[in-house]
């Protein structure tokens, strides 16, 4: 009989100890910026209200300094028998200044403190990928802005449909991450609420100044309900569901690049340090990047999901389960920052083949609707000539021949209303005249990337 099935109870404690199951150091001590400024500003505020010496309070300052020193240059001592990082912290505090050290928890719970720490490391994250798309945003008007008179086949459900230009096509994707630069934004403000003061839940006994902490560490509001203060984690959502979004545009951006670099589209070409090459097929040059950049969105969609999930049957106020709550968050930061700066690497050394866009365009039926619509302008009812045009369509497709090959039998074979001006109905006559707010007409998609422009700046002035 093996030890196993003489003692399975000793069999798991040997395999599980207590403590490394609840620790959670290996990934909360990438707060220690946060926790240390946190409880800097605690430490005073407790001197400056006469709660401890304000001596011990200046003390306690200045060894949280030296911990900070210690840990960005490596030298920390960490300990992961004491679980987290506000443990470590605060025992290294103990080291240095002794008992002292002991005043710090003061009017302080690891429930409010952990929750400001978060608070702070999300408000700087929604900054950086707001940062991030941005620049994203600034590559793609640049190639728009090269790509006005570019014309290209506009697919819905992956059929050629109507011609647009090129820079209407990317200036969707400007639209797209100028939303997800606003979800960043609410997260930014979910965040933007200081927890300190709400003790484990009920609030403190002492005569805190929870204000003037608030604005020490940038914070623009205080909470107003401890029990509420401990066990929110809806500013973590906020930011998961950000960064979600985000990777599906991105995602969709990565499929169009696979897709338009296909040797079948042939419509860019991506730069070389964004492809690879094939193990045994010498001519490959894969998308990798873009596919990475679509497999990527999973996990970070799996992190929102998780902590929907981990939330949603906790009672008030805090549970262990919170402790879920920083994993998820950290690797979704983690995957949709380097996704993003990709992706803007992509849209800047991307070289676009106009020509095979325009080719594409002209050998396919994508002027359909600009000839019901010239039928319309002659009195037909639109039902009725779409019925006309469809079948010419179907006519020309079946002989193998485009609209500009077919000669005016074909044409008033489907309505006796059809003349010679019909074949000037072209890929640019389409485009210009789809001149309305927000249409590809070229001078509508100039004055949208001027506005673009417009709109970016005023959201990098405003910070």
């Amino acid at each position: 009989m093996t030890e196993v099935n003489k003692d399975p109870a000793a069999a798991v404690r040997g395999a599980v100890l207590a403590s490394d199951f609840t620790q959670s150091l290996h990934y909360d001590r990438r707060l220690y910026r946060e926790d240390i400024a946190g409880s800097i500003a605690h430490a005073a505020m407790l001197g400056r209200q006469g709660i401890i010496p304000e001596a011990d309070a200046e003390k306690i300052v200045e060894g949280l300094r030296q911990i900070e020193q210690e840990i960005s240059e490596g030298s920390f001592g960490w300990k992961p028998e004491l679980e987290d990082i506000h443990m470590n912290v605060e025992s290294r505090l103990h080291e240095i200044i002794g008992e002292t050290a002991g005043r710090l928890h003061t009017a302080r719970s690891r429930n409010d403190q952990v929750a400001t720490d978060t608070r702070l490391w999300v408000k700087s994250a929604a900054d950086e990928a707001i940062a991030a798309v941005r620049i994203l945003q600034r590559a793609l008007l640049g190639q728009a802005e090269q790509h006005t008179g570019t014309v290209v086949p506009g697919y819905t459900h992956l059929q050629r449909g109507q011609p647009v230009v090129f820079a209407h096509h990317l200036l969707a994707y400007f639209e797209m991450f100028d939303r997800d630069a606003g979800r960043f934004l609410a997260a930014k403000r979910a965040a933007d609420v200081m927890t300190l003061g709400s003790g484990a839940m009920a609030g403190s006994p002492y005569p805190l100044d929870r204000q003037s902490v608030a604005e020490e560490l940038g914070f623009g509001a205080i909470s107003s309900n401890s029990m509420d203060a401990v066990s929110d984690r809806d500013f973590i959502l906020y930011y998961l569901f950000a960064a979600s979004v985000t990777m599906a545009h991105l995602s969709r951006l990565a499929e169009e690049f696979v897709i338009w670099s296909s040797d079948e589209f042939g419509f860019i070409r991506l730069p070389d340090e964004y492809t690879s090459g094939s193990s045994i097929m010498p001519q490959k040059r894969n998308p990798d990047f873009a596919e990475l950049m679509r497999g990527k969105t999973g996990r970070v969609y799996g992190h929102l999901l998780a902590l929907l999930t981990t939330v949603k049957g906790l009672p008030l106020t805090y549970n262990r389960d919170l402790q879920e709550d920083k994993e998820g968050l950290f690797d979704a930061a983690d995957t949709v920052m380097p996704v993003l700066s990709a992706a803007a690497g992509m849209v800047l050394g991307m070289n676009v083949e106009a020509d095979r866009m325009r080719n594409a365009a002209e050998h396919s039926y994508v002027l359909a609707t600009d000839i019901a619509d010239y039928l319309v302008r002659k009195g037909v009812p639109f039902r009725q000539a779409y019925i006309a045009v469809a079948a010419l369509a179907k006519k020309s497709i079946a002989a193998g021949k485009g609209f500009s090959e077919l000669d005016m039998s074909d044409f008033r074979s489907a309505s006796e209303l059809f003349d010679d001006d019909v074949m000037s109905v072209t890929l640019d006559g389409a485009v210009a005249a789809r001149d309305v707010p927000g249409g590809t007409a070229p001078t509508r998609v100039l004055d949208a990337l001027q506005k673009a422009y417009g709109r970016l700046h005023a959201s990098v002035a405003e910070g």
